[in-house]
């Protein structure tokens, strides 16, 4: 290899090199300003067509020049699958400070479709050789001759601070990625019409036959379409009347099916053990063992309180059918959790109290954030009657968090419930270590995302930027899941009002937000291309022309919707309207924000409202008609600047709208 041009300039330096493959390009520079911060941008164009059966790690971990001493390090978060291209590690020996590597994987898509390879599991390595390696190429399918392909496109943050503690940690990689986050190179987002989609979604929810089974002399909603072998469950029945029941708070139109499912809660009380449970009790024996879960009487541990927290939450909006199942299933799970010390198992059975499935994996240990999920049901269950007893509970939950690290994170949904039950008990009590948990229940959410955009193979035809793993080694994302963190992290920042939070914190969920407004309406089918979507299902069927998500994205090369279409995923839409739309009274027109908002305040020709996030970023601001009528004239001022808006598509109104700020709209005929 040959050193040729050095070019030096306001940003940093281009460094050309010439070797017996090809020519390179090395970009360096240093883009935060105020922050140790290193990018490194590599081409390579390749002389012939290359093959490439070894590529070494671009991060070599070496010690002081004066020292002969070999460096120690603890490697805290690595890429799996996947998810983001990232690691997170610390320097132990000798202790100087820790940081977090980031691969931006989108600047690589070239490279794997020229050579279809994917770009999951292509940052890891062991100590001290670490960071990123292009995949194996096939042998068919060589890196191009004569193309300049990104090989390399690698952020460093460093901290001169080494985390004394896993509370340190979790604080240390939220601001580290935060700091990488302002400089990495962000896909653009969409207006898509939720409206419309919302209006299909309930039509093909109340209407298609794959949703709904019939059983017990009532009509309960499937998990999946066309699975009429699973009995009911429980979860199934309050994931989709939860979002309902926010949507009909803001559009205030009767939803039949709201009462529908309503019709069938009661069926799944069972007298004998004073709960809830999983399975339609009238229909378990139907069960068909396949499966250690699909047994009467085995108890996945989350599926107790998952159901719970959302009938907790039905009841503190005072329906009395709710707050009454709820009230009677509490001593039944105080009980299971005083069983199992609040380290519960996988699976369980419910009458003998006995672990069916104590690990997901040898050594692993069970689903480690239940206990944030029970605290949050228990701290429903205080809140509804205020007995000290719910909120010693709670606490007792909580503090059995602590040890677990970066490993807390079992199952997406729960682990951002917990979130909220750890800030809640902060705001309580004052403690600051519920407050650490809580980070460290966000931590474990981040870690699972999918910070760059798949454009190879499938994924060209959707977006991926921002995407949450429902497991932490799932190996697609899922609409369920998704939607749920969407809606527990919309309440984070609702309860975090008034809080000092972490600006990292602030900063990167209202962007998860944004980003899961634009890329949810691609679970759906009508969306997707059909070649995309498998032939071949695991449960049920998938119809290409239903407004139901399915459950599965998987990687770009990979065909998706291989689980199913996952009724209980209905939500998506639901929760989505009325977070994001504000309906303006006696108006004809309705304002859409992809951030989330707060003190939303209306008078005759004006509306009010906070910007939630970070305002070094922005966010899109729509006006939209709803009628037949021109929009008036709008002024839109923030406390220092107004700001013009561009006229779109339908004769809509478009604004772009920095973060962290309180905005005012004026209008007149």
């Amino acid at each position: 290899m040959e050193l040729g041009k050095l070019k030096p300039d306001d940003k940093g330096i281009t460094i050309n090199l010439q070797a017996g493959i090809g020519l390179y390009q090395v970009r360096l520079e240093f883009p935060a300003k105020d922050k140790p911060l290193l990018r490194y941008t590599t081409t390579l164009t390749a002389s012939e067509p290359i093959l490439i059966p070894f590529w070494p790690r671009d991060m070599v971990i070496t010690g002081p020049d004066s020292s002969n001493r070999d460096t120690k390090g603890t490697i805290l978060v690595s890429q799996v699958g996947t998810r983001s291209g990232l690691q997170y590690l610390t320097l132990d020996e000798p202790k100087a400070g820790a940081l977090l590597y980031f691969q931006n994987l989108t600047a690589l898509n070239a490279y794997a479709q020229a050579t279809e390879t994917s770009l999951g599991n292509s940052v890891g390595g062991n100590w001290p050789e670490l960071g990123f390696a292009l995949p194996p190429t096939l042998k068919d399918k060589p890196m191009p001759a004569h193309q300049e392909i990104t090989i390399s496109d690698a952020f460093i943050a460093f901290s001169p601070e080494h985390p004394k503690n896993e509370a340190a940690q979790a604080k240390q990689f939220l601001n580290l990625l935060a700091e990488v986050y302002l400089v990495l190179p962000k896909p653009g987002t969409n207006y898509y019409a939720w409206p419309e989609m919302v209006d299909k979604g309930l039509h093909d929810l109340e209407f298609s036959h794959g949703c709904w089974s019939h059983g017990a002399e009532q009509d309960y909603l499937n998990a999946y379409v066309a699975d009429y072998q699973t009995p009911p469950e429980l979860m199934v029945q309050l994931a989709v009347l939860m979002p309902l029941t926010d949507y009909y708070d803001w559009c205030k139109t009767e939803l039949p099916a709201i009462q529908k499912i309503q019709n069938g809660l009661d069926s799944f009380y069972n007298q004998d053990l004073q709960t809830v449970v999983r399975f339609l009790p009238a229909l378990a024996k139907d069960l068909s063992g396949d499966e250690e879960q699909l047994q009467p009487n085995v108890m996945d541990s989350w599926y107790l309180h998952h159901p719970l927290l959302n009938l907790g939450r039905l009841a503190i909006r005072g329906d009395k059918q709710g707050k009454k199942l709820f009230l009677d299933s509490l001593d039944f799970t105080i009980r299971v959790a005083r069983r199992f010390n609040y380290e519960w198992p996988v699976l369980y059975n419910m009458e003998t109290l006995e672990p069916v499935k104590a690990e997901t994996q040898p050594g692993k240990g069970g689903e480690k954030d239940v206990a944030g999920l029970y605290a949050s049901v228990i701290l429903h269950a205080w809140e509804l009657t205020r007995e000290n007893k719910y909120l010693l509970e709670a606490k007792k939950a909580a503090k059995t968090l602590h040890g677990k690290g970066f490993d807390l994170f079992y199952q997406a949904n729960n682990t951002a419930f917990g979130a909220n039950a750890m800030l809640w008990l902060y705001k309580e009590t004052k403690d600051r270590q519920y407050l650490d948990l809580a980070y460290l229940c966000l931590a474990g959410i981040f870690k699972n995302t999918q910070l760059w955009e798949c454009e190879y193979g499938y994924a060209k035809n959707y977006p991926t930027f921002f995407a949450m793993f429902p497991l932490n080694d799932a190996p697609y994302t899922a609409a369920y899941e998704e939607q749920e963190v969407f809606a527990a992290l919309h309440n984070f920042l609702l309860y975090a009002e008034d809080e000092n939070i972490l600006p990292s914190v602030s900063l990167l969920i209202p962007e998860f937000l944004k980003y899961i407004v634009n890329r949810a309406p691609f679970y759906y089918p009508p969306n997707l291309p059909r070649e995309m979507l498998s032939d071949e299902v695991k449960t049920g069927q998938v119809d290409h022309q239903l407004w139901i998500a399915i459950e599965d994205i998987h990687d770009g090369w990979e065909q998706s919707g291989t689980v199913g279409q996952e009724v209980y995923g209905a939500g998506v839409a639901f929760g989505i309207i009325p977070r994001h739309f504000y309906r303006v009274p006696n108006e004809d027109f309705w304002i859409f924000l992809d951030y989330p908002t707060a003190d939303y305040r209306h008078r005759k020709g004006q509306v009010s409202l906070n910007v939630k996030g970070d305002d070094r970023l922005n966010c899109r601001m729509l006006i939209l008609k709803n009628g037949s009528k021109a929009l008036p004239d709008f002024k839109v001022k923030t406390p220092t600047i107004e700001i013009t808006g561009k006229k779109v598509k339908d004769g809509n109104l478009e604004f772009e709208v920095s973060g962290n700020q309180e905005i005012k709209i004026n209008w007149q005929r």
